[in-house]
C-alpha cells in the first residue's frame, strides 16, 4: 500500500503583506522539496494573512491574492501544495487551493464559517459547499479548513465515507490558556472515529489581539498522536505517513460499511518523479508541550513581538513604578524585542516611595534595558496650581490621583513621538474589569500586554521568570509588597478592591462564564461584594472600548469576545 511523505509548513505570516507572505512560502516549497516531500500544507488564508477583516471588502485586496496564488502555483514544479487563500467567483469564499506541479488542480471551499468569540467570517464570506477528493500516488485525500474538522458530520466525514485515507485541516486556531489540550482531543477524535489520518496545519504569529500558537498535529487512524509542531514558533513538520494502516484497519473495523458512500468526485494528481528512496527526516516529529505557566508567558512573548514588528515598530518604552504589573510587562518586552530595544521610566511623585525607584532600577539593570528617571513633581505642581481657582473649596480626591496618572501618559507618549518607541501599558485585566485604571493616563499607550491576564497569573507568571536562566530578574520586594498606585499617602489597592483572590474568581464568573450574580453568591462569595464587583465591570466599559489592544489568553477577552453595549441599563 502507499507512502506519502507529508509537510506542514507552520508559517507565521501577515494580513495584508502578499509579498511577504507569497516569499515565505516558496522558501518552505524549496525546503519541502529538498526533503521530498509529496504533498505540503500551509494555513488558513496563508496568502492574505489571518484574519483579512474588511480587507476583504476591498476588491484590489481579493485580486492582489489571486495574483499571489498565480505566483505560488508557478513555484510548485514536482510538489503537491494545499494553500489557504480567499477565492471569488460570484462571492468571496475562505478557500484552499490545491496547486500540483504548477497547475491549479482544484479549490476547496470552506463550509462552516464561525460567527461566536472572535470570529464574524459571516461578515466577509460566503459558506462553500461541496467536498472534493484529491487522488495523488493512490491516496485518496480530503481537504478541509479550520472549522469544518470541528463538525463531527462536517466535510471530513463525508470525505472519509467516500474513501478519503488522509484528512487535511488547515486552520488558523486562535490560541487561549488550555484550548490545546481540547483541540488534541477533537482531532484524535475525527481521526478514530473515521479511521483515517488526520493532518492539522496551524498558523503561527501574533495578529493585533490573536495569537495563534502553531502546534500542527497529525494523529493515525486510531487516533494516536504521531507528529506535533513546535509551540509559538515556525516550524516544518515532515512525517511519512502510512495510508496501508488505515486500509488494513477499515478492514477490521465495520462502521463505515454502514454508511452510504457519498457521491463525491475525485481529482487525479498526475504522477510526479520521485526519488528511489526518500532523503532520512529530521528527529522526532512530535514537539513536548509546554507547561502552563510557560504556555501563557510565551504567548505573551510572541504576541508582543508581532505586534510591535508588525506595525513597524523596533522600540519600547514602559513605565517603571516598582510594581509588578510593569516588571512582568518588561520582562516580556526584554524577551520579545531584545533589552536593547525597551526603555524603562521611572517617574516618582510626592508620593512615590524611595523602593518604588530603587526596585524598578535593581529590574532595569537585571534586565540591561535603557533606564530613565523622569520626576513629575513640578508637572504636578503646575497642574495643581493651574487648577487652583476653579477647585477653590473642593476637597482634595480622585482628581488629583488621576492627574499624575496622566501626566505620566503625557512623558510616555511625548518619548513615543520623540523617539518612535510604542507605548506598552501595563494594567492587568482584574483592574481593566473593575475600571482600576485611569483613561488618558496609565490607560495611555499603543499596546496592554497584561490586558487578558488576571492578577494571580500575574504573580505567577513572575515568579516563573525569576525561576528561568538561574538568577532572578524581578526584586523580591516587588514581588511581597502589597499592591499600591501610590498616588496618595499610604495607598493601596486593597483600599478600593477587595484582595486580588477573592475578586478574580468573582470576575471570571462574571466576565468569562456570564454568571449572574445570583449564581455567584451560590458559589460562595457575600452578595454585596458581588453586586459591587458587578457594578463596577458594567459602568466601566466605557473605558475598555478606549483602550489598547492587547494579547488575548483566556477564553474570554474583552474586546472582540466580549462585547457588550456601553449604554447598558441591564443588571443581573
Amino acid at each position: 500500500m502507499p507512502k506519502l511523505r507529508l509537510a506542514l509548513a507552520q508559517i507565521n505570516t501577515t494580513v495584508g503583506d502578499m509579498v511577504g507572505n507569497v516569499n515565505k512560502i516558496i522558501t518552505y516549497l524549496e525546503r519541502a522539496r529538498e526533503l521530498a516531500a509529496d504533498l505540503v500544507a500551509f494555513p488558513e488564508l496563508t496568502v492574505t494573512g489571518y484574519p483579512p477583516e474588511d480587507l476583504l471588502l476591498k476588491p484590489a485586496f481579493i485580486a492582489a491574492n489571486r495574483e499571489a496564488v498565480e505566483e505560488i502555483r508557478a513555484a510548485t514544479a514536482g510538489l503537491t501544495a494545499v494553500v489557504g487563500f480567499a477565492d471569488v467567483d460570484d462571492d468571496v469564499y475562505n478557500a484552499a487551493a490545491v496547486l500540483h506541479d504548477g497547475t491549479l488542480a482544484g479549490v476547496y471551499r470552506k463550509h462552516y464559517l464561525p460567527t461566536y468569540g472572535v470570529f464574524d467570517e459571516d461578515r466577509t464570506f460566503r459558506a462553500g459547499e461541496g467536498s472534493p477528493l484529491f487522488l495523488l500516488r493512490d491516496v485518496v485525500i480530503g481537504i478541509s479548513v479550520c472549522e469544518d474538522m470541528w463538525y463531527p458530520q462536517g466535510p471530513p466525514q463525508v470525505q472519509a465515507h467516500a474513501g478519503a485515507q488522509l484528512l487535511i485541516n488547515i486552520s488558523a486556531s486562535p490560541y487561549h490558556a488550555g484550548k490545546g489540550a481540547g483541540r488534541e482531543r477533537m482531532l484524535a477524535t475525527r481521526a478514530a472515529d473515521n479511521v483515517a489520518i488526520v493532518a492539522f496545519c496551524n498558523l503561527v504569529g501574533g495578529q493585533d489581539e490573536l495569537v495563534f500558537d502553531g502546534s500542527s498535529l497529525v494523529f493515525d487512524e486510531r487516533g494516536e498522536l504521531i507528529a506535533r509542531g513546535e509551540q509559538f514558533e515556525e516550524d516544518f513538520v515532515f512525517i511519512d505517513v502510512d495510508v496501508g494502516s488505515v486500509f488494513r484497519q477499515r478492514l477490521h473495523d465495520p462502521r463505515l460499511r454502514k454508511e452510504q458512500s457519498p457521491n463525491v468526485a475525485r481529482i487525479p494528481l498526475p504522477a510526479l518523479e520521485r526519488p528511489g528512496s526518500y532523503p532520512d527526516l529530521p528527529s522526532s516529529p512530535i514537539a513536548e508541550p509546554l507547561p502552563r505557566r510557560e504556555e501563557i508567558y510565551r504567548a505573551l512573548v510572541l504576541g508582543t513581538r508581532d505586534y510591535v514588528h508588525k506595525n513597524g515598530f523596533r522600540q519600547a518604552v514602559i513605565g517603571l513604578s516598582g510594581g509588578l504589573d510593569s516588571a512582568l510587562v518588561t520582562c516580556v518586552a526584554a524577551d520579545a524585542l531584545g533589552p536593547e530595544n525597551v526603555t524603562g521610566v521611572a517617574m516618582p511623585s510626592r508620593y512615590s516611595a524611595q523602593m518604588s525607584e530603587t526596585d524598578a532600577a535593581r529590574l532595569a539593570d537585571n534586565l540591561d534595558i535603557n533606564f530613565l528617571v523622569i520626576p513629575i513633581e513640578r508637572a504636578f505642581q503646575a497642574y495643581l496650581d493651574t487648577l487652583a481657582e476653579p477647585f477653590a473649596g473642593q476637597e482634595t480626591d480622585v482628581t488629583e490621583e488621576n492627574l499624575q496618572a496622566r501626566i505620566r501618559g503625557n512623558l510616555l507618549m511625548a518619548l513615543s513621538n520623540k523617539f518612535g518607541w510604542l507605548v506598552l501599558t501595563t494594567g492587568n485585566k482584574s483592574e481593566m474589569s473593575v475600571g482600576y485604571a485611569t483613561l488618558y493616563g496609565d490607560m495611555a499607550g499603543g499596546f496592554a500586554v497584561l490586558k487578558d491576564v488576571p492578577k494571580t497569573l500575574v504573580y505567577e507568571l513572575a515568579y516563573w521568570r525569576n525561576e528561568q536562566n538561574g538568577s532572578p530578574v524581578i526584586p523580591e520586594r516587588t514581588l511581597t509588597r502589597a499592591p499600591s498606585a501610590e498616588l496618595r499617602p499610604h495607598q493601596k489597592d486593597t483600599d478600593s478592591l477587595p484582595p486580588y483572590e477573592v475578586l478574580d474568581p468573582i470576575l471570571e464568573a462574571y466576565v468569562e462564564e456570564d454568571r449572574s450574580a445570583d449564581e455567584i453568591v451560590a458559589l460562595g462569595f457575600k452578595r454585596p461584594l458581588v453586586e459591587r464587583v458587578a457594578r463596577m465591570v458594567d459602568r466601566n466599559e466605557y473605558k475598555r472600548r478606549q483602550a489598547p489592544p492587547g494579547v488575548r489568553i483566556t477564553h474570554r477577552a474583552f474586546g472582540k469576545d466580549r462585547r457588550l453595549p456601553i449604554t447598558n441599563k441591564f443588571e443581573g
